[in-house]
């Protein structure tokens, strides 16, 4: 049996309604004064944000302009708001765009470094990172657990990540019933991302035993609980289903890692402004054509635990896109760059893929997602 390494210093509460004990329990956590993130103005509308402040034991600062697909303006601008108010921790509450925000604002808060630097640079969060509360509303990132904060330079074309331990949220609360009012969209791409998380953690280099089981229960939770919310949005078990999975996911993106179709987004969501789980579905029938050319065996039990057809697997995840109605192609995402522009975008570390050791590899999922 292969040998593993596993990190998980994120304190978890899960369950219906468990928001206002959690933050209650961790006060001494949050401090006299924190900074809170969202994206947009939903959730305020919709009586959360309001509720989540009056159980709150703590002077409250809010930014609320984070964007799908957070830029660094954006975090520096929450920043600021952290640095005049001296605040001792930062909730992020919302999908994984406002959770990444509040892991980079986290860091620039305490530094003097401008934040575009530690993404650029690839510079490790300092030690004195302030505590990152994160409380997701969406089923699909894992970023409550992940030790990664996605964020966006428009000016330079970069997505990319803020990286280390220490932007791994110190308390991550899940509360699955936040999730029971998403639109069609949301929900079934973030739902995708759970997959792609799942498979991609299964088929990667560093995948393990415990990473193993995670992924095989989540695939399987994601071939039940998708196609229930296709057809009913109000199958309430099938959403806290998939808050489940997409949280254990989590732990699986922290200590394994994801594959190509993950940093190949980047540069598709940057180009198109739209989300990642749009981006991932227009890449992955490629990539599974090609990841099974590399890691057979892998992928078959992937595409068997989601309950695909049979066939060849690049046909067998079509039709079970097709059978969601999420299918697309990167070109249905809007105006996109040349696949040479896209191609020069692609950063990180690749190697967690078996793929990326074939010549002109990049190229050939672009293409053939085009």
């Amino acid at each position: 049996m292969k040998s593993y390494e596993l990190s998980m210093n994120t304190r978890t509460y899960f369950g219906d309604k468990c928001v206002e004990k959690a933050v209650k329990k961790e006060k001494n956590s949050i401090g006299a004064r924190t900074l809170l993130i969202t994206t947009g103005g939903v959730l305020k509308e919709l009586g959360f944000v309001g509720e989540l402040v009056s159980w709150l034991e703590s002077e409250v600062f809010y930014y609320d302009q984070v964007t799908a697909n957070p830029d660094v303006a954006e975090i520096r601008n929450a920043i600021k708001i952290g640095k005049e108010h001296r605040v001792h921790s930062v909730i992020g509450f919302g999908g994984g765009s406002a959770i990444d925000a509040a892991k980079a604002a986290a860091v620039g808060i305490v530094s003097d470094i401008d934040i575009e630097e530690y993404l650029i640079k690839g510079l490790t969060p300092p030690d004195d990172t302030l505590p990152i509360i994160a409380i997701p509303t969406t089923a699909g990132t894992g970023a409550e657990l992940s030790k990664g904060a996605i964020i966006s330079s428009r000016e330079k074309k970069i997505k990319s990540g803020i990286r280390g331990e220490k932007v791994a949220p110190t308390v991550a609360i899940v509360d699955p019933t936040y999730t029971f009012k998403l639109p069609l969209t949301v929900t079934m791409e973030t739902g995708f991302d759970v997959f792609a998380h799942a498979a991609e953690s299964y088929c990667a280099v560093k995948a393990d035993p415990f990473s193993e089981m995670l992924s095989e229960k989540s695939i399987k939770i994601v071939g039940e609980a998708l196609p229930r919310l296709a057809k009913n949005l109000d199958d309430l078990e099938a959403r806290k289903m998939m808050s489940f999975a997409s949280h254990i996911m989590g732990y699986n993106v922290k200590n394994v890692g994801n594959c190509l179709p993950h940093r190949l987004q980047y540069p598709i969501g940057i180009a198109t402004e739209t989300s990642h789980g749009a981006g991932l579905i227009a890449l992955y029938p490629a990539w599974i054509k090609y990841e099974s050319t590399v890691n057979p065996t892998r992928v078959k039990q992937v595409l068997d635990w989601l309950g695909c057809e049979e066939g060849q697997p690049e046909e067998r995840i079509r039709k079970w896109l097709d059978r969601m109605n999420i299918a697309r192609n990167i070109e249905d995402l809007g105006k996109v760059p040349s696949i040479e522009d896209l191609t020069s975008m692609v950063s990180g570390n690749l190697n967690n893929d078996k793929l990326a050791g074939v010549d002109d590899i990049i190229v050939t999922l672009y293409k053939e997602s085009m």
